[in-house]
């Protein structure tokens, strides 16, 4: 789950990191009142789930409180593309308005776990204020990593030797290690996947401020915190994706193809939608269905299926180990009965009960593409697409 800067902020500061003074707001003439408060010369922050905000005109410098409404009033009820977001761009129904500070320094601070070591990673950089990817790709010696055991917990010598590799002044060494504990102390107690700080500022009085910040939070672990949960904005989040997690299921991606995918276990689910682009095609979705022997599942897969107009085909990719091939196919001919589908229909059953699975759907005489492995089954479903099309 991801929160808006103006949250993520917030919760910064209930840690003890330092952010920007500023507020929140959805008017115009808020907008011209917070920036009178603040003495004049406001940042104007356009709060969507996107980063490249800049270059899209979704940050913008104001002089005055008359300016801060003018660039409110630009931002608020448009929508904003940039390079993350889908060709219709992201609503902006909030904009954040902060008091403008004098920089000195950009830098990059963030944590995530490693999947490789399957612990936290401290990663800072004196390259802030740009993507870490494009850091990580042209200049990666400039990107330090501190790996954390969590029985110990992060170090302040860690810390000590991040600053230090961030070119900081010895006078800010104590405060970076302090706020990188800090910052480690929130990923924790928050059961963080992301925690980033970008650009961590350094003023012209030297001072470290959390001058942008984004938090993502492992959706698995938000029955441990209702407050986190509460901060959930799904007017950001795509619509079908919100569906799904209403519906009950929360393993679902939309994606930019044309070829819907059910499949039972994330590794299988993956190979299935590699094998797709393989043969030609584009995978509409991510979708694991899990281990759960549920026919209403497999339906309401298929609603969301059909709320997606991109969909021209749908691939039903089964290997029956926990999850049963008769119940998956119980769900199928299920769907078929509730939901008007008008495109091809691929389906592969392999494992538990396959047998009991085929008969199913023999007998149903519902129409489909039967394929004998998953290859086949992407191959016979990029197929249908050409075809139809």
């Amino acid at each position: 789950m991801k929160v808006h800067e103006y949250q993520a902020k917030s919760l910064l500061a209930e840690f003890g990191i330092p952010v920007p003074e500023g507020k929140m707001v959805s008017t115009t003439g808020e907008a011209r009142e917070v920036a009178k408060m603040l003495g004049g010369r406001v940042v104007i922050k356009a709060q969507v789930f996107a980063g490249g905000r800049g270059k899209a005109g979704g940050i913008k410098m104001a002089d005055g409180p008359e300016e801060a409404e003018r660039l409110a009033g630009e931002m608020l009820g448009k929508r904003l593309v940039t390079y993350q977001t889908i060709a219709d761009g992201v609503p902006v129904s909030k904009v954040l308005v902060e008091r403008a500070l004098d920089v000195q320094k950009e830098l990059y601070l963030g944590i995530i776990v490693d999947n490789a070591s399957r612990v936290p990673v401290v990663m800072a950089s004196e390259a802030g204020g740009v993507d870490i990817e494009e850091v990580a790709r042209t200049s990666p010696e400039k990107i330090l990593k501190a790996y954390i055991d969590p029985a110990v917990g992060f170090q302040a010598f860690q810390g000590r030797k991040l600053a230090y590799g961030m070119g900081l002044e010895q006078a800010q060494i104590r405060a970076a290690a302090d706020l990188m504990a800090n910052l480690y102390r929130l990923f924790v107690a928050k059961d963080c996947s992301l925690a980033e700080i970008n650009p961590l500022a350094v003023t012209v009085d030297g001072k470290l401020l959390a001058l942008d910040a984004k938090l993502n939070f492992d959706d698995n672990t938000l029955f441990r915190h209702p407050d986190i949960e509460q901060l959930r904005d799904v007017e950001q989040e795509d619509p079908l994706e919100v569906k799904a997690s209403d519906m009950g299921i929360k393993n679902y991606i939309k994606l930019d193809g044309n070829i819907a995918c059910i499949v039972n276990g994330a590794g299988l689910a993956m190979a299935v939608m590699d094998l797709i682009t393989y043969a030609g095609g584009r995978p509409a979705n991510f979708l694991d269905i899990g281990t759960v022997n549920n026919p209403e599942r497999v339906v309401n897969a298929f609603k969301i299926f059909a709320a997606d107009p991109a969909v021209k085909a749908v691939l039903v990719n089964i290997f029956g180990g926990m999850a049963r091939a008769d119940i998956i196919a119980q769900g199928v001919v299920e769907a078929k009965k509730q939901v008007d589908i008008r495109v091809p229909l691929v389906i592969r059953l392999a494992g538990t009960n396959v047998d009991e699975g085929k008969h199913i759907l023999k007998e149903s005489e519902i129409e489909f593409i039967e394929a004998v492995d998953f290859y086949d089954a992407a191959k016979k479903a990029v197929a249908a697409v050409k075809s139809a099309s």
